[in-house]
């Protein structure tokens, strides 16, 4: 039963770190990458869809990224889509596919999206936080039932706490990694 909530509470937090890390990668960096348009939806035929389902994705260059749609009567909502985001990006049309070029991050751009990253790291971490805690207080109960001693309580309590730490130093790297990126020229 312990080892039920603690492998149940580890597997939600490696959930979480793989929420973060696709959370990270939606942050545009000095780089096209296909990541930056994960969280886009575009109206196809009135249904939300994800824009990895409707195009490809081609970077041409290293601040250029081409998207051609499958289906091209698609082309003009997808467009809207990109437009409409918080990208920051004018994307072209020329009737068969959508040209971005990434313009170059300002410095000033560039803090904007560390503090970004950094909410983004913050709000990982706190999920794992929120996860153990849910897990102690299901320790807890079992304690207080007697169903479990206290020693195996304590112990329990032990291993969420270093896989808690585990996850929120690998959070940390990431976020590490991110701001390297972004505050490179």
């Amino acid at each position: 039963m312990l080892a039920g909530i603690i492998k149940d509470a580890e597997s939600k937090m490696a959930g979480a770190l793989d929420y973060a890390k696709q959370d990270m990668q939606t942050i545009r960096t000095g780089r096209a990458h296909p990541d930056m348009f994960s969280k886009l939806l575009a109206s196809y035929y009135g249904t939300p869809t994800p824009l990895q389902q409707l195009v490809t994705f081609q970077s041409p260059e290293a601040r250029t990224m081409l998207i051609t749609p499958y289906d091209q009567s698609a082309l003009s909502a997808v467009e809207r889509a990109i437009r409409d985001s918080d990208l920051g990006v004018a994307p072209s049309n020329d009737g068969h596919s959508i040209r971005i070029v990434l313009p170059e991050l300002t410095e000033e751009r560039r803090k904007e999206f560390t503090k970004l990253a950094r909410a983004k790291a913050e709000d990982g971490k706190v999920a794992v936080r929120n996860i153990r805690r849910h897990a102690n207080e299901q320790v807890k109960k079992l304690e207080k039932d007697k169903e479990i001693g206290e020693d195996d309580a304590k112990r329990a309590e032990k291993q969420l706490d270093d896989a808690t730490k585990k996850v929120i130093d690998q959070v940390e790297a990431l976020l590490k990694a991110k701001e390297t990126e972004l505050l490179s020229v």
